[in-house]
C-alpha cells in the first residue's frame, strides 16, 4: 500500500500543499469530496486575499477616520476567512462555495459591525 501511495505521490498524483492561512486539518466526507473541497478552500483563501489587498489599497490612499473605518474592516475580513477556513465539512466548501462569485464581499456586508461602520459614515457625511 505504502509503495503504490509513494508511486502515485511520485507522478504527481498528491495534491499540492496548502498555501498560507489554509488549515490543514482533515476534512470530513468521502475522499473525492474532501479533494474536491481543498481546491475550493485554496480558492476561496485567494478570494480572501484578492479582497484584503484590495482594501489594503483603498486604506493606504486615506487617513484619520476613513482609514481607520477601513483597517477595522479588513479585522472584519480577517475574521470572517478565519470562520470560514476553519469548517472542516468539505460538504460545506462544495455546496456553499463552489461558485465563489461576490461571497466574500458579502459576508463582510451582512456583517453587524461593518453595518455600525456604515452608518457611522453616513452620520459623518450628514453632519458635514
Amino acid at each position: 500500500m505504502n509503495r503504490a501511495l509513494e508511486a502515485w505521490e511520485g507522478e504527481g498524483g498528491a495534491a499540492a500543499p496548502a498555501p498560507l492561512g489554509v488549515s490543514t486539518a482533515s476534512m470530513s466526507g468521502t475522499p473525492a469530496q474532501v479533494e474536491w473541497a481543498e481546491r475550493i478552500k485554496r480558492q476561496v483563501n485567494v478570494e480572501f486575499d484578492s479582497v484584503a489587498a484590495s482594501f489594503r489599497s483603498v486604506a493606504g490612499k486615506q487617513s484619520g477616520g476613513k482609514r481607520t473605518d477601513t483597517e477595522a474592516i479588513i479585522a472584519i475580513l480577517e475574521d470572517k476567512r478565519a470562520e470560514v477556513m476553519s469548517r472542516e465539512q468539505a460538504g460545506y466548501f462544495i455546496h456553499d462555495w463552489q461558485e465563489i462569485r461576490d461571497q466574500v464581499r458579502q459576508i463582510i456586508f451582512h456583517d453587524a459591525r461593518y453595518q455600525a461602520i456604515k452608518s457611522r459614515r453616513a452620520a459623518r457625511r450628514q453632519c458635514a
